[in-house]
């Protein structure tokens, strides 16, 4: 007869113990797992309980849509996270990813919600939003002309925080004020000051991010290379970033604005092709987009294009006018066209905030979702596209009339840097870059497909005017029609080659090393992120 001795019986004790915990561990599902993990990496200070949303949460659908600004991502049909995390300290955004990549959880991050594809807050595999937007603070240090922003900030937060220590510094980024700086920054960011200053990428000097081992990462400790492949690769396939420093720019006290329209009947079409022309070689001082749109005619029923001409002059209208007249009469630019206000101002004057609106809309932030869907696509033109060419064009765009296309010059400052400074390689060579926008108010299935084949069907027709060879993108107009990963969980190397390609062109393959040596098991990946070597 076998005797329990009190050591043995404590040894059984301990074993059925140590056996509970780990089968109800194993049943746990992994996002429970990955609540208690959060949990375990929050200091109590700072408890992550407060920063998790799920779908039993009341304010679950206001936090998901109040930073979303397509409605194709918005429906009650686009997939839903299984929690949202929005973090209010550092170690809420660690946690976030040690906890996420020892679950098996995908994560999804998202600091201004503007991404064309929704990739920042939908997949087609379960995951979790990691929320940045409650990282918005912006210090301003004039004396340095520096800045930290954190990648909540948006650009209108940005553009107000400078101007509230200085009216002569500015910082070159995007026209739309609700953008945040997280995705804008790290696609490249390209706004009305690029000819003049460059990119948003062209002008940072220093980052923080997480890294995929949780580690909180500078410029420093992170290295060059790292650094490189964040200002214009795509922040979100190499870590967390958390926040910028950026460099500020110096402008005149007060810059020129003003916004002409042409319809066709008008002689548009004239404008435009001399526009293709000049646009470039104008005075880096001087930045002007074209922006053709289907508007209505003059007889009832009818149909035709208006060309808008918005400008920026980083300077007075007596110096103004006489370069136009000189390079570009066609415009017709008058002195009444000319509105002189402080740089700051232009900022509202570009998003279509009437004029004397006070500075403080910079800080609005929608807080219902956008009841329109869209699709963007992006093309680089590097010859002028013939006047016939471009009647043809208006005539898609009255049959369609949903799409409508902005045209950003290059020249100045954007000839000058070399195409492997940054990832972003869309420099010399290249006359303007072209957004197609198409738009539509109707909801279901059928409308959407409708309107997205119009929008592949304009993108085809245009194949002849644009870049080829790769037929170039712009990541921050992101677009799957050039290729995606599906599921993305599953990464195809020649997929990664065929956007990578049109994104970055050479400078794909030196982020793809980067990537292997920072995240060699691929654990940040969206459908068009950078793969690690090991992916093949």
């Amino acid at each position: 007869m076998d005797t329990i001795t009190p050591f043995s019986f404590l040894l059984s004790t301990l074993t059925f113990v140590v056996l509970y915990v780990f089968q109800a561990a194993s049943d746990s599902s992994p996002l429970e797992n990955f609540f208690q993990c959060l949990s375990t990496h929050s200091p109590p200070s700072n408890p992550a309980s407060s920063t998790i949303y799920t779908p039993n949460n009341s304010s679950f659908l206001s936090i998901l849509h109040m930073h979303t600004y397509n409605h194709r991502f918005s429906a009650t049909t686009a997939p839903k996270p299984l929690a949202i995390i929005t973090p209010l300290h550092e170690s809420h955004v660690q946690g976030t990813v040690i906890c996420a990549k020892n679950h098996g959880l995908q994560i999804r991050i998202r600091s201004g919600g503007h991404d064309t594809e929704g990739l920042s807050y939908v997949s087609d595999i379960p995951f979790v939003i990691l929320d940045m937007f409650p990282f918005a603070s912006v210090d301003v240090d004039i004396a340095n002309g520096t800045a930290w922003v954190q990648v909540g900030a948006t650009l209108g937060k940005v553009y107000y925080n400078i101007a509230e220590k200085s009216k002569i510094h500015a910082f070159p980024a995007g026209v739309c004020p609700t953008v945040g700086t997280g995705g804008h920054f790290s696609g490249g960011g390209y706004g009305n000051l690029m000819r003049k200053f460059g990119l948003s990428v062209d002008n940072i000097i220093d980052a923080k991010l997480v890294d995929v081992n949780g580690k909180i990462l500078d410029r420093n400790s992170m290295g060059e290379d790292l650094f490189w492949a964040i200002r214009g690769g795509g922040g979100a396939s190499f870590g967390v970033i958390l926040s910028w420093k950026i460099k500020l720019v110096n402008v005149t006290p007060e810059v020129t604005v003003f916004r002409v329209k042409r319809t066709v009947e008008e002689g548009a079409t004239d404008v435009v092709y001399k526009w293709q022309l000049i646009a470039t070689k104008l005075h880096e001082d001087l930045f002007i987009r074209a922006m053709p749109e289907v508007v209505n005619g003059t007889q009832k029923g009818e149909k035709t294009i208006q060309v808008t001409f918005i400008g920026l002059f980083l300077g007075q209208t007596d110096k103004l006018l006489p370069l136009l007249n000189e390079s570009f009469p066609e415009l017709c630019l008058l002195p009444s066209d000319c509105i002189e206000i402080p740089w700051i101002n232009s900022t509202l004057y570009w998003y279509n905030y009437p004029i004397g609106t006070p500075i403080e809309a910079l800080l609005d932030v929608p807080k219902d979702p956008t009841l329109y869907y869209f699709k963007t696509m992006s093309d680089y033109v590097k010859e002028p596209i013939p006047k016939t060419a471009l009647e043809s064009i208006w005539k898609f765009m009255i049959k369609s009339e949903s799409v409508r296309m902005e045209w950003n010059p290059y020249g100045g400052k954007m000839e000058e840097i070399s195409a492997s400074e940054t990832p972003f390689p869309h420099r010399a060579g290249n006359l303007f870059l072209i957004e197609y926008l198409t738009s539509w108010g109707e909801d279901g299935v059928g409308a959407t497909n409708r309107y997205l084949n119009i929008s592949r069907s304009f993108y085809e027709f245009m194949t002849p005017y644009v870049s080829h060879s790769p037929r170039e993108a712009f990541l921050n107009y992101r677009d799957l029609n050039i290729g995606a990963n599906n599921p993305s969980n599953v990464t195809n190397m020649d997929i990664a080659r065929s956007y990578g390609s049109k994104y970055f062109q050479g400078n794909f393959e030196r982020l793809v090393s980067v990537k292997s040596r920072v995240d060699p098991e691929n654990f940040f990946r969206y459908e068009q992120s950078i793969p690690p070597l090991s992916i093949h």
